[in-house]
């Protein structure tokens, strides 16, 4: 490498004059400092070496850091310049008479030469700035998305440890939103059928099945136990002997179905949060007797963490919850009581494209209950024998599928939007109180600007909104 248009300008400036700074009065006539023109600063990568080449023949060389930079002359008009650690320092040429030829600023820096030809091979296409700072580097520039800002740090670090200044932004759309979707659908079956047979009279009394309650001996009305349905009585008299028979036949059916759909936007590798429900009290007790209150979240409930780690690939970290309150299966000491809660939820990490939609979570169960008791012996016999047995037949089914969809989205601004109590305005006193409005008339008072007036235009005379089959 040949310095000699550089070194060429230093000594020009150098024959254009030197400069006298006076330092003060007592010094004015015996000390004088010698200034002369620097040239461009030479710059010298670590452990590498540069040979620079005069125009005018020196006599004396000198570097101002040896632990920076090594110099040694190869001729009168030729140096051999080596760069040893970062930094900067100072050459110095001397003619013959030890005037002052030219200073010369070295630069000596860590070589990213072979850095940036990885960079370039490794992320093709991204516009990445690499500079050096000192002993480390400096890396500036715009990348299209995080997993690629992370790939060039890391590479970075192999050629500087611990040394690597990130100044590089992400571009593209950096914000996710997430639209999940419970469904859930139970389906419940039950049917019994039995018997109970009765017979009584002075001294005598029999009784079989699920008879009934209390103290009735058959000298009484039939009394039946509390929740029984769908039961029919017979009671007449043989002689002495009263016989009562009760039949039971029941048969339930249900089915509910529950939907959620939260949606919540996030920045990329910001948590967000949703809640929509409640909090429930649930007493606590302490160490020394007390009772303190907790208060336990349920309704609707999402936590997730987005990371955009391409230009469309979302990386995403999520909870999702459905709880409710379940007084079914409550806790009651005869003064206090407590409630379940019924609760489904999924915690999972999926990897998914821009508008792409994932299964994360699905249940099935199907639980089946059969029973059948009898009296012995009689219970076998033939038509009779219904009297003398029951059975009953119970079986509960239960489909749960927790669907993710992730959106890549950007803002608008905010008269863009709609929101769905545009058309809803107070009622006027007129319409309030001789005309029973509780809401202004929307086809008299329609909005004429703004998405409000392009809501009013849609026609929600039918059905809208969520139908439930």
């Amino acid at each position: 490498m040949t310095y000699r248009k550089i070194l060429g300008a230093a000594l020009l400036g150098a024959a254009l004059g030197i400069l006298p700074v006076f330092v003060g009065p007592s010094l004015a006539e015996t000390l004088r400092v010698v200034r002369s023109g620097t040239s461009s600063t030479l710059g010298v990568p670590m452990n590498r070496a540069v040979v620079v080449e005069s125009d005018v023949p020196f006599a004396e060389l000198s570097i101002a850091n040896p632990a920076i930079a090594d110099i040694s002359s190869l001729s009168d008009r030729t140096i051999y310049v080596l760069g040893k650690s970062p930094g900067m320092t100072t050459l110095t040429l001397l003619d013959a008479a030890g005037k002052l030829i030219t200073n010369v600023e070295v630069s000596v820096a860590p070589d990213i030469t072979e850095f940036k030809e990885r960079l370039r091979q490794i992320l093709p296409g991204e516009k990445i700035e690499v500079r050096t700072a000192n002993d480390g580097i400096v890396l500036s520039g715009t990348v299209s998305s995080i997993q690629k800002l992370d790939r060039a740090m890391e590479l970075a670090q192999r050629y500087s440890p611990e040394r690597v200044s990130n100044l590089m932004v992400v571009g593209g759309v950096q914000q996710v939103m997430l639209k999940v979707r419970f469904a859930e659908m139970q389906r419940s079956v039950s049917k019994s059928l039995s018997s109970s047979f009765a017979l009584g009279g002075e001294g005598v009394g029999v009784e079989t099945g699920t008879w009934l309650s209390g103290d009735n001996g058959l000298g009484n009305p039939i009394a039946t136990q509390e929740g029984t349905v769908g039961a029919m009585a017979f009671q007449f008299g043989v002689g002495a002997f009263e016989v009562g028979i009760l039949l039971e036949a029941l048969e339930n059916k249900g089915v509910v179905r529950t939907l959620a759909e939260p949606n919540l936007t996030a920045l990329s590798g910001q948590e967000a949060k949703f809640l929509a429900g409640g909090e429930y009290p649930v007493p606590v007790a302490q160490e020394n007797g007390a009772i303190t209150v907790e208060f336990k979240p349920f309704g609707v409930e999402l936590n997730f963490v987005p990371r955009v780690v391409d230009s469309d690939l979302i990386n995403l970290e999520m909870a999702a919850a459905v709880s409710s309150v379940d007084s079914t299966n409550s806790y009651s000491d005869g003064t206090l009581t407590i409630n379940a809660f019924k609760r489904r939820e999924t915690s999972t990490t999926v990897e998914l494209r821009d508008g792409e939609s994932f299964a994360i979570a699905g249940l099935l169960m199907d639980d089946f209950l059969d029973n059948n008791a009898q009296v012995p012996w009689l219970g076998d016999i033939p038509v009779l024998g219904a009297l003398f047995r029951s059975a009953d037949y119970q079986r509960n089914q239960s489909e749960l599928v927790i669907i993710v969809t992730a959106h890549l989205v950007t803002p608008t601004r905010g008269e863009a939007l709609a929101l769905p109590t545009d058309r809803v305005k107070p009622p006027t006193e007129q319409d309030l109180f001789l005309f029973g409005h509780v809401a202004d008339d929307a086809k008299r008072r329609k909005p004429k600007k703004g998405p409000a007036s392009e809501v009013a235009k849609q026609d929600f005379s039918g059905s809208y909104g969520y139908v439930m089959d």
